[in-house]
């Protein structure tokens, strides 16, 4: 499995993607929309988890335009802000099974990810 983790607080997602590489998911990080649509054109992967809410554009728009290149990569949601409306626009984008709230709990991310494997 290969992992591409996208959010605009670089400390969040760096630890993320090491703490997925200690525990064998090999995985890689970007801080804005733009770099992680550099790394796709670059790597395969196989799932990407956004951040619902960044500076550039929001991982909704960054999910539809990743899945235009990349039709078989499969996504999951985090967000900061637990607000219905997010959580409303998340469950709709993948299913309320692939929507985590943030701080990510690094076990729940990693049953996630085998989830969103399995569907």
């Amino acid at each position: 499995m290969r992992v591409l983790l996208v959010d605009d607080e670089e400390e969040l997602v760096s630890t993320l993607s090491e703490r997925l590489r200690f525990r064998g998911v090999d995985s890689d990080w970007a801080c804005s929309p733009k770099d992680a649509l550099s790394k796709a054109e670059q790597q395969v992967y196989d799932i990407a988890v956004l951040d619902v809410k960044m500076p550039e554009t929001d991982g909704f728009k960054l999910k539809r335009r990743l899945q235009e290149s990349y039709p078989k990569m499969k996504f999951i949601f985090m967000t900061g802000h637990g607000s219905d409306n997010y959580y409303d626009i998340g469950s709709a984008e993948t299913g309320k099974e692939f929507y985590l709230v943030k701080p990510v709990n690094i076990e729940i991310l990693i049953e996630k990810l085998n989830d969103v494997l399995q569907k």
